[in-house]
């Protein structure tokens, strides 16, 4: 029905009549139910014929609308015979946050040199329609199903999905434009139509692969293979074809010369796979076409701050589409400040080209953020973007890498939301922790144990027992809640983490990393880092504007306490020394390094509280520097080198001081804990007395105090009491051990520490059993001689069965049976109380009275 609208004359119809179709009755059949089923069909009968009328007349209406749609939307179209004089599409513009420094034209003038299909290899025009419209040879300028299928997506997900041919494309790319309504979708299946009836499939194809857009200022199949590999169309290897096929799909996102170099190969490798299954390739040609090595030609557009521009870019790809951003004429603000960038630059360059020399780190990225806005001030994704020795063009400030130490913060901050404090006291010493796949001991970087040390001292030193120790205190969890609150979206898989994530275990990407730190810097308020200020299209008109978004991720108390111990130069000097490259000489500054297993990354991560930056350095295929190279040694210098620069000449800031902490939790999280304590101990055992101690055996005694946190900590509830049972923990008494084993190391002798274990001697299964059963209570005992039969057992044995008369001791035996024993002189007639009392030999007791009647 379509096609014969499209090809009626226009853009007036005629008008038609429509008469329904006849409907016949055929012979009926005799009915066998009862009367009553017979009255209900027969009113089925009648409800039949007005519901296929109700249908008819709702089809005419559907194809009257469709009649006027159609006719409407045909009014004033161009000419398609016209393809060759199309209208050249406006150039877009990307700009710093001025809007006066020109960063990059996506496509300025466009390249283009036609060829004729006849000159191309086979793999160009078969990698295409494999590609983009398999059905291309089969259809005439549109797809329903394909219409229908993408239009149903449109509604019912909350993405977009394309159902163009490959007509439909050229109609877009070269006379309706790539503008997002219904109107021009309709528009284009008319020309569409009006195209495949003027032109052969063949001439089709050609004017596509004349004019498609290949990202860049590459229009058509010869400028993309200039660009992409340097030769001209006709000299494209099937491998190569696919990959320009690959590119049509979205020409931003996958260029090879952003960071998604990755994805480009396997949507080549997808249509190779394609092609061998459509025939087109045998699978051997396939296996040897996957095989073979890419060479992208460098890429020498006039461009500035590249990866930023193309990191740009791909954003405006994913909102508005890649064929509007390229071809649309759109003027971009962006959030760059040009100088800084130039710093950015100039300090990757130098200090990446210094470490690959002394370190073996051939590489380097920065970021740099305003912590009140998000907003991206400088971006750096390599020392170099056009080396393609150090695969350059790779954005490294957008791929996940491993922090290091630099991810400490994160953990401490959230710590400090739990109570703890910077005068909170770790022991560093070696410790084991237990709970895990497999028991695990970290050690500092130094291998040295620096003793009892607050969270001020351990933090800003970057030790790393203290750190395990706070994780394992916060809880994994808290900590990775905490993290996606402040930005981080590399840190889904939980089952992947253990201790080792406050020791950078997880990866993050350097952008992320960065604008984590902005709560830090500002009283703990978050930005999504943002890129863009402002979009304008072609006639002025401002499609989108910079409006600040943020969230409260962490207390502003909490912040400033970082920030606080992140600033305080003395209190990492015993590590760092006083004049590292963390500080600045002429303002406050705040700063954080990181480095992985075997030296593969080196990060340091500072902020002022108008400035955050960070840097990594490494290389880029993971391996490893030369020992030594720590983040403060590699990273540091080109942060500092930025900072100083990009800082220079404006006002000193200084930050927010925390308020006075009000001690209202446990005082162990103050870093107050007693010299000494006071504890009842069990002399059988010397551990602590309990309820069945006997007191002949319980002692006070007052010991010297040295005890791991979680002596007094609860991590459940760390702001509560201490707990009762502290070894309850699966980790005490490993931490426990690991202060003991350094107070010795150091002078001390455990044997004076009081003890924390129970006694396990006097107990509730070691009581002797103890039965009397002579006298009977309320007997009447006759004569000189009291008799006393008894059965007695204990796990450690009977030592002494004792007898008492109105608590006077009559006598002692070792074992239990029969007793006989006279009665003291002067015992009265008359009611007196036995007493028998069994014990072993560390004084566990059972003891039964009983009353008895004396007559003599």
């Amino acid at each position: 029905m379509i096609q014969a609208i499209i090809s009626m004359p226009h853009p007036h119809f005629k008008r038609i009549a429509y008469t329904p179709p006849s409907r016949s009755r055929g012979p009926r059949l005799p009915l066998r139910h009862p009367r009553r089923r017979r009255r209900s069909s027969g009113r089925f009968q009648n409800i039949v014929p007005k519901l296929f009328a109700v249908f008819g007349v709702g089809a005419v209406v559907a194809f009257l609308l469709g009649l006027g749609l159609f006719a409407w939307y045909s009014r004033d179209l161009p000419d398609p015979s016209n393809l060759t004089h199309r209208a050249t599409e406006a150039t877009t513009r990307i700009y710093d946050r001025t809007g006066k420094t020109l960063l990059y034209q996506i496509h300025g003038d466009q390249k283009r040199t036609p060829v004729s299909l006849g000159s191309l290899p086979d793999s160009v025009k078969n990698a295409t329609i494999v590609a983009e419209d398999r059905d291309f040879y089969h259809h005439n300028g549109f797809d329903i199903t394909g219409i229908v299928r993408a239009a149903l997506l449109n509604i019912f997900s909350s993405g977009t999905q394309g159902g163009s041919t490959i007509t439909q494309q050229l109609v877009k790319n070269t006379i309706v434009g790539g503008e997002k309504k219904y109107s021009r979708k309709i528009k284009e299946l008319i020309l569409a139509y009006r195209i495949e009836q003027q032109f052969s499939k063949d001439q089709i194809l050609e004017m596509y692969l004349n004019s498609v857009p290949y990202g860049g200022s590459a229009y058509g199949v010869e400028a993309a293979a200039n660009r992409y590999f340097a030769k001209s169309a006709k000299d494209l290897t099937v491998a190569e074809s696919a990959v320009l096929a690959s590119l049509l799909k979205a020409p931003s996102s996958l260029s090879p010369y952003g960071g998604n170099k990755n994805r480009l190969i396997e949507r080549q490798h997808y249509i190779l796979d394609e092609m061998a299954r459509l025939g087109y390739l045998t699978d051997e040609q396939k296996k040897t076409d996957e095989a073979e090595a890419l060479t992208f030609a460098p890429l020498r557009d006039t461009i500035v701050a590249p990866h930023f521009v193309f990191y740009v870019q791909s954003l405006l790809g994913q909102k508005y589409g890649d064929q509007y951003v390229e071809t649309g004429g759109l003027k971009i603000i962006t959030t760059v400040d040009a100088k800084m960038q130039a710093a950015a630059e100039d300090a990757v360059k130098t200090g990446a080209e210094r470490n690959a020399e002394r370190y073996g780190g051939n590489n380097g990225a920065l970021v740099a953020l305003d912590p009140k806005t998000g907003q991206i001030l400088s971006m750096v994704g390599s020392r170099d973007y056009f080396d393609e020795s150090i695969d350059g063009n790779v954005n490294v400030a957008l791929q996940p890498r491993q922090p290091g130490s630099s991810f400490k913060p994160i953990a401490y901050a959230t710590a400090f939301m739990r109570g703890f404090t910077p005068s909170t006291v770790l022991f560093d010493v070696a410790t084991t922790f237990v709970g895990g796949a497999a028991p695990y001991q970290p050690v500092d970087y130094d291998g040295k144990e620096r003793g009892p040390l607050t969270i001020r001292q351990a933090l800003a030193g970057s030790l790393n027992i203290p750190a395990v120790k706070i994780l394992y205190l916060t809880g994994i969890d808290n900590v990775l809640n905490e993290a996606e609150r402040l930005g981080y979206t590399t840190l889904g898989d939980r089952s992947r983490f253990g201790l080792s994530l406050v020791l950078g275990g997880g990866e993050v990407k350097l952008l992320e990393h960065v604008a984590a730190f902005q709560a830090f810097a500002n009283n703990g308020v978050y930005h999504p880092p943002v890129a863009i200020l402002r979009v304008e299209d072609a006639n002025g008109n401002v499609l989108e504007s910079f409006e600040p978004q943020s969230t409260q991720a962490l207390p502003t108390e909490v912040a400033r306490q970082m920030a606080n111990v992140l600033s305080d130069n003395n209190a990492r000097s015993y590590v760092f020394g006083p004049s590292s490259p963390l500080i600045l000489s002429d303002r406050p500054v705040a700063a954080k390094t990181g480095t992985t297993n075997d030296f593969r990354d080196g990060w340091t991560v500072g902020f002022t509280p108008s400035l955050v930056a960070g840097v990594w350095t490494g290389n880029n295929d993971n391996s490893s520097m030369h020992k030594g190279a720590d983040g403060v040694v590699v990273a540091a210098p080109i942060w500092h080198a930025f900072m100083q620069q990009a800082l220079k000449g404006t006002p000193v800031e200084s930050f927010p001081a925390p308020q006075p902490i009000q001690q209202t939790g446990n005082p162990a999280l103050y870093g107050e804990v007693p010299s000494t304590t006071t504890v009842v101990i069990d002399k059988a055992s010397g551990k602590l007395a309990t309820d069945f101690t006997p007191p002949e055996y319980r002692e006070t005694k007052t010991f010297p105090q040295l005890h791991s946190i979680l002596y007094y900590i609860n991590p459940a509830n760390p702001t509560g009491p201490s707990p009762e049972h502290p070894e309850d923990d699966q980790n005490f008494v490993s931490w426990e051990a690991g202060v003991q084993a350094w107070a010795t190391a150091h002078g001390e002798t455990v044997g004076v520490t009081a003890p924390t274990q129970y006694d396990d001697v006097h107990t509730a299964e070691n009581q002797p059993q103890l039965i009397v059963t002579e006298p009977a209570p309320g007997q009447t005992v006759r004569g000189t001689n009291l008799t006393i039969t008894t059965v007695a057992t204990a796990p450690r044995g009977i030592k002494a069965i004792t007898y008492f008369l109105d608590g006077k001791e009559l006598t002692t035996s070792n074992s239990s049976g029969n007793t006989s024993v006279p009665f003291p002189t002067g015992t009265s007639v008359g009611f007196h109380v036995l007493k028998v009392e069994a014990a072993d030999d560390v004084g566990n007791k059972k003891v039964i009275e009983r009353n008895f009647n004396y007559i003599p």
